[in-house]
């Protein structure tokens, strides 16, 4: 059974917008990412399709696909 959302620091570390897990959390933390255009602060924040991640200056779109 395929999960129906992904944990945001696991999202910015796929993208490639941090190396590791403990970086993707700080840049979290650092309050320099938002979801959906509000700050967020949760590292274990739940992405789901569609939602809207940006992280200095770039915007992502979540998709679920593999």
């Amino acid at each position: 059974m395929e999960k129906d959302y992904i944990e945001l620091n696991t999202f910015i570390k796929m993208k490639g917008l941090a190396p590791t897990g403990g970086q993707a959390k700080l840049l979290i933390r650092s309050g320099k990412v938002l979801v959906n255009g509000g700050v967020e602060l949760r590292n274990k924040r739940k992405l789901r399709k569609g939602d809207m991640v940006e992280v200095s200056n770039q915007t992502f779109t979540v998709s679920l696909d593999n």
